[in-house]
């Protein structure tokens, strides 16, 4: 997901157990591990729409091994290269279910982690409260649309060595958590604005230039 302006401090959370997994902590020591991911990591180019890979569902992650830990660091890698908050496997040519982000909450708590095979929980109708706020995305390079997504999130999967876990957000980081996890089933947030708020955010990728390498469409 692309960056928007926000400050980002580092505060403390509390485990939460839950029936799949534990609520991470995901607020402490943010900067030394996303700096050890990154630094082990190699950038790469990101694709955009219209990239097949983009617009199919992404395959479970099923050996959870080096080179998984591999992809997760290059991930953070071309995450920090094109000043992201979230990005998904597929974003660098992938097809695998997996996400990083290093994004803020409304409160400016700062959020660092990745997440494995994630599934989206169904909210119940009383935390189902809609925000319309802007969003970006790093493969639709230079283009915003108001979108309304629910301002609370729940991803449950499992961590790099195949653990369950459960992540939790609000706000940004909840837009986040979801417009990630739309990645790896084949959706970009384009793909759920009317036609015409669609065409206006493809209008201003191609009036625009990425600040970051692409992968052209051949």
């Amino acid at each position: 997901m692309a960056q928007q302006d926000t400050d980002q401090p580092v505060n403390d959370e509390s485990n939460e157990s839950t029936a799949s997994g534990e609520f991470i902590v995901d607020t402490e020591d943010c900067e030394a591990r996303e700096l050890a991911h990154r630094e082990r990591g190699t950038s790469r180019p990101i694709t955009v729409v219209g990239n097949p890979v983009l617009h199919k569902e992404c395959k479970d992650v099923t050996e959870f091994d080096e080179k998984l830990a591999q992809l997760i660091d290059d991930m953070f890698a071309s995450q920090r290269t094109a000043e992201g908050v979230g990005l998904a496997a597929n974003q660098i040519g992938v097809d695998l279910k997996v996400f990083v982000y290093d994004c803020p909450d409304d409160e400016g708590v700062r959020h660092v982690g990745h997440v494995v095979n994630p599934v989206l929980d169904e909210l119940p109708a009383d935390r189902r409260i809609l925000d319309d706020s802007n969003e970006g995305c790093l493969s639709v390079p230079t283009a915003y649309a108001a979108l309304a997504r629910p301002d609370y999130a729940v991803v449950r999967g499992q961590d790099m060595h195949g653990n369950p876990i459960a992540i939790e957000g609000t706000g940004y980081f909840a837009r986040c958590l979801q417009h990630e996890t739309d990645h790896l089933n084949g959706y970009l947030y384009i793909d759920r604005l009317s036609k015409r708020d669609r065409k206006d955010a493809l209008r201003q990728m191609a009036e625009g230039t990425p600040r970051y390498p692409v992968v052209a469409n051949d």
